[in-house]
C-alpha cells in the first residue's frame, strides 16, 4: 500500500520533525509512505471573504497537482466522520482488501481547505472538533496510521 500525505506549509519546530521522522520509519515496515509539503498563501489579518476564498484556492491548486485520478482521497475537515483508531484501521485494510493501492490523506492550511479538494475527497475525516496546530496534526495522523497497521497485523498496541 502507498500512502501520501499532502500538507500545506512547512514543519518549523524540530520536535515534530523528529516525531515525523520516528513515525515514517516506523511506517516503513507496513506502507510505502510519502509526505508532499506544498506551500502555503500568506495569511493577511481580517482577509475579506473573497482574499480567504482565493488564498484557499491557490493552496489547492498546489494540492490537487499531486492527487493522481486512481487515489483514494481522505481528507481531514472538521465536519468530516469521526472514527476511533479501530474504525480507521478496518478503513484502511478494506481499502487495500477491495484494490486500493494508493491513499492520500490531505491536511489543508490554517483556513482549510477549498472546496475543490473538498469536492475530490472520496472520504472526509475529522479528528475532533477542536482545532489542532497543522504541524501537530501531521504527527497526530501519522500515529494513527501507524496505530491502524499494529491493529492490521494484531500486533500490540495502546487502548
Amino acid at each position: 500500500m502507498k500512502i501520501t500525505l499532502i500538507t500545506v506549509g512547512k514543519i518549523k519546530e524540530n520536535f515534530y520533525r523528529d516525531a515525523i521522522a520516528e513515525y515514517s520509519k516506523r511506517l516503513s515496515r507496513y506502507c510505502k509512505l510519502n509526505i508532499v509539503e506544498v506551500a502555503d498563501e500568506k495569511t493577511i489579518e481580517n482577509s475579506s471573504d473573497t482574499e480567504i476564498n482565493l488564498i484557499k484556492e491557490k493552496e489547492a491548486e498546489r494540492i490537487l497537482k499531486h492527487v493522481p485520478d486512481n487515489a483514494y482521497v481522505i481528507t481531514l475537515e472538521i465536519l468530516g466522520k469521526q472514527l476511533d483508531s479501530v474504525e480507521l484501521s478496518k478503513k484502511i485494510n478494506s481499502l487495500g482488501i477491495t484494490g486500493e493501492s494508493h491513499i492520500i490523506f490531505i491536511i489543508g492550511g490554517s483556513l482549510g481547505l477549498h472546496e475543490s479538494v473538498s469536492k475530490r475527497s472520496d472520504f472526509k475525516l475529522s479528528f475532533s472538533k477542536m482545532t489542532f496546530p497543522h504541524q501537530l496534526m501531521r504527527v497526530i495522523l501519522l500515529e494513527q496510521i501507524y496505530r491502524s497497521y499494529r491493529i492490521i497485523n494484531n500486533e500490540p498496541y495502546h487502548k
